[in-house]
């Protein structure tokens, strides 16, 4: 939509006083927005993406790319009220090039899979254009050939474990609880048996291990297996459920003599992890290298 500027002007106190005026012009669309290009624009995050990318300001939804629904519009595809007039195209190298030409700011979001999303970042790289990339079983040795890449291109990347600021912040606060407490249990629940205990569960059995505390002294070198498996070498335990139905849920409970200190943390849409991929491609504009975490930027 186009935007009203409207200038006032006074005559100088010299001249025959008159009234005061204004006026107003027409002015287009800033043509500096970032344009976005969404791989994976099918699948239920990427059709959140979208939305989140189309309503964001400063942004513009540039392609979208799947290897489902194929020629449909994005903009029905994600329920909208209009259609955005994009097809699905399975081709990202053609979206590439097109916006390549017009040597505009560019950034791919990656949802796709860990097998091709090295694939994808170089693509995208040769091009010019920075990645944001956001798959949860993305293998260490993937990141380390993406970094050396990045690297060698001098071209931004942001590998995204989470997109989702309330676990970013559920797994600072634990860090900062874990100096005070002795016991600590972490108990999660996921929609499916994927992957148990979860990235997130291993990450931050991970972040709180190595500092000089054991944890659950009494019971350390208990091998019953209702009390969960032990993460690490500091004692912290994970208790992972599988109940469809439930939001994905991580809670951590700390605890000391007559004190529980517990911190939870729900993700029950998908939109839930919107604010943190607008955040994510905004930052990842200005890299020239590959940065893992968005908690660098909060």
């Amino acid at each position: 939509m186009a935007a009203l500027n409207c200038h006032f002007f006074k005559l100088s106190q010299h001249l025959k006083p008159t009234r005061p005026s204004f006026s107003c012009s027409a002015s287009q669309p800033s043509q500096n927005n970032i344009k976005v290009i969404i791989n994976g624009a099918a699948k239920e995050i990427g059709r959140a993406a979208v939305v989140a990318v189309t309503k964001a300001r400063g942004m513009e939804l540039a392609g979208a790319v799947d290897n489902h629904f194929v020629g449909e519009d994005i903009g029905l595809l994600c329920d909208m009220e209009e259609p955005l007039e994009i097809p699905i195209v399975s081709d990202l190298t053609m979206v590439l090039g097109s916006i390549s030409q017009g040597k505009e700011v560019g950034v791919v979001v990656d949802f796709t899979d860990p097998s091709t999303v090295y694939e994808n970042v170089k693509q995208a790289t040769a091009f010019g254009m920075k990645s944001v990339v956001y798959v949860p079983k993305i293998k260490p040795d993937t990141v380390s050939a993406l970094s050396a890449l990045c690297d060698k291109a001098t071209m931004g990347c942001l590998v995204a474990p989470t997109l989702s600021i309330g676990s970013i912040l559920l797994q600072q606060a634990v860090i900062m609880a874990s100096f005070h407490y002795n016991n600590v249990e972490l108990v999660e629940s996921r929609p499916n048996a994927a992957d148990l205990p979860s990235p997130e569960a291993i990450q931050i059995a991970n972040n709180i291990s190595n500092l000089g505390q054991i944890y659950n002294r009494e019971d350390s070198s208990t091998d019953v297996q209702a009390r969960g498996q032990v993460i690490g070498e500091d004692g912290v335990r994970v208790h992972s459920m599988v109940l469809p139905g439930l939001p994905s849920s991580t809670q951590v409970y700390f605890s000391s003599p007559g004190d529980v200190y517990t911190i939870k943390h729900d993700i029950i849409d998908v939109r839930s992890l919107m604010p943190g991929l607008l955040l994510s491609i905004r930052k990842v504009v200005r890299l020239k290298n590959l940065v893992y975490g968005l908690e660098k930027f909060l």
